[in-house]
């Protein structure tokens, strides 16, 4: 029998499995958010494997449909960067607990997994309610440093700005929590990879 949430993470992976925009990996061609979404989940079953099935699913949405709000509509600048991943965040949310309540979740599971997805919780006081938001935020910073900070790096390498990345890896770093911190660094991250990374920690 298919649970509520095998269908949630087939819904999400059925939307993002139409993402023109690919990722090649090995010489194949795969939609990038889809296989965004499904490193986000293995990062989260290998390093918490008592995750809730409501951070699973908000794990796997993390970018469901991302191309359907594009940087390009807003302003340039810091400010019209923080407002499209603000309305990211909120699009990412409100597709996901539509697809929640479709296979049987109920509101208050679905806007719980919404308010995860938009990192509502990481600004509240209580850590309690902190920790799924906070863990969504590490597994999305390992899942960049492992599988998507080389092209990031080699992007600014190429055009001899390292300040750049090094400004990049503290940021993501800064984002994280010490249990993300004690993952980031067993990550087998190639040499050159791992000179950044040690240098920005060492600033």
């Amino acid at each position: 029998m298919t649970t509520p949430l095998k269908k949630v993470l087939s819904a999400i992976d059925n939307i993002n499995q139409t993402d023109t925009n690919t990722t090649l990996v090995e010489g194949i061609e795969h939609p990038k958010e889809l296989l965004y979404g499904q490193r986000m989940s293995q990062c989260l079953a290998e390093h918490w494997l008592d995750a809730s099935e409501l951070l699973k699913i908000a794990v796997r949405a993390q970018h469901i449909k991302r191309w359907h709000l594009k940087r390009s509509e807003f302003k340039e600048g810091k400010a019209g960067y923080y407002q499209w991943r603000i309305n990211l965040g909120k699009f990412h949310g409100e597709l996901t607990a539509s697809i929640m309540l479709e296979c049987g979740y109920s509101t208050e599971q679905a806007e719980q997994t919404a308010a995860i997805i938009r990192k509502d919780l990481i600004r509240q006081g209580n850590a309690k309610q902190n920790d799924d938001s906070q863990t969504l935020e590490d597994v999305a910073c390992l899942v960049f440093l492992e599988h998507y900070f080389d092209d990031f790096a080699a992007k600014y390498t190429a055009v001899d700005n390292e300040e750049k990345i090094i400004r990049i890896v503290k940021l993501t770093w800064n984002k994280m929590s010490e249990r993300g911190h004690e993952i980031a660094l067993t990550l087998p991250l190639p040499q050159h990879l791992a000179a950044l990374v040690s240098k920005a920690l060492a600033l």
